[in-house]
């Protein structure tokens, strides 16, 4: 099973799902329904409602209260890129510009504020407690990551452990989220929604992780555009904090001081000279494919089944992708 048969599997419930999302940006303010059609009109796979759906499959659900919770968990990503856009100062998203270029910081913040709030409203008329708090939770660690992250921003002392915190929070928090709330619906024991938590943590940070390894791989004439965005803002990711710890003092020195004060197109080459000298965007794959392999093993409680092979093949996939 590829990640295509994976999606033309749920095709149906995924075009629901569709319909929830454009549901929830529907408001008499007409700038609120304009912003949803453009960013959702920008694509994305939808995987966290993804994530959601075939955990229920996994947990046995039959009914339709999944199409509603996937809805919610992708208006909530769709907030936090909304946010993230004006946090970042972006002016492209997949390709087409970003919302706050068109709108202004202003409307597209109280826009993402918008969402966040009526896809939350809309969950506590599921009248699930266990599911709201957990949708609530990720929604808080989901700020706090992004927070972490903008307090360590250029920090060229921040630990692997704090980076996997801040990632755990950013991307780990809403897919594992998705899938907690599956297993819920499906009433399934505790051993079992938290083996699927597990899975969507793990698989979350990996996500996160190839997409920070990923930035480091651009055709040299790309950088300072679309690839190396994460160097030029200051962002200490993976690679990056790989090479720190084994480099010598001097190259050490010389990226703490690109990074400070001289980046530019000849220090991000100078930076990934010193990725390619110590193979470190191989070891950091190595490094997130080790934790594919414990976030698959986290569903060795549940029987073989299409659902368990479609999980490990998106989890597969966290790896596999282009950026």
């Amino acid at each position: 099973m590829n990640l295509q048969d994976v999606f033309d599997l749920y095709d149906d419930r995924l075009q629901l799902v569709e319909q929830k999302i454009n549901e929830l940006f529907r408001n008499k303010i007409p700038s609120i329904p304009l912003i949803g059609k453009h960013i959702i009109s920008s694509g994305g796979k939808r995987l966290r409602p993804l994530f959601h759906l075939i955990s229920a499959d996994i947990s046995g659900y039959r009914g339709d209260a999944n199409i509603e919770i996937a809805g919610i968990i992708e208006s909530i990503h769709t907030a936090s890129l909304l946010h993230d856009d004006v946090v970042d100062m972006a002016e492209i998203r997949r390709g087409k510009a970003s919302a706050n270029s068109v709108w202004g910081n202003q409307v597209v913040v109280l826009a993402g504020d918008f969402l966040y709030s009526n896809a939350l409203r809309v969950a506590v008329l599921l009248k699930n407690q266990k599911i709201m708090e957990s949708l609530s939770s990720a929604t808080t660690r989901m700020t706090e990551g992004e927070l972490l992250q903008l307090n360590r921003t250029g920090d060229t002392e921040i630990t692997e452990l704090e980076y996997i915190e801040i990632i755990s929070a950013k991307t780990g928090a809403l897919i594992s989220a998705a899938c907690r709330t599956a297993a819920i619906l499906g009433g399934l024991s505790d051993e079992h929604e938290n083996a699927l938590a597990n899975f969507g943590m793990k698989t979350g940070i990996v996500f996160q992780m190839a997409d920070d390894i990923l930035d480091y791989m651009a055709d040299e004439k790309e950088l300072g555009k679309r690839l190396c965005k994460d160097l030029e803002e200051g962002k200490i990711t993976l690679p990056l904090l790989y090479v720190l710890s084994v480099a010598k003092e001097d190259e050490s020195a010389e990226i703490k001081r690109i990074l400070k004060d001289d980046f530019s197109e000849k220090g991000a080459l100078r930076i990934k000279s010193l990725l390619k000298k110590y193979n470190s965007i191989d070891i950091s794959f190595n490094k997130a494919r080790r934790l594919i392999d414990t976030a698959k093993a986290e569903l060795s409680v549940f029987p073989d089944s299409k659902a368990k092979e479609a999980l490990f093949t998106i989890a597969d996939y966290s790896l596999q992708r282009d950026k």
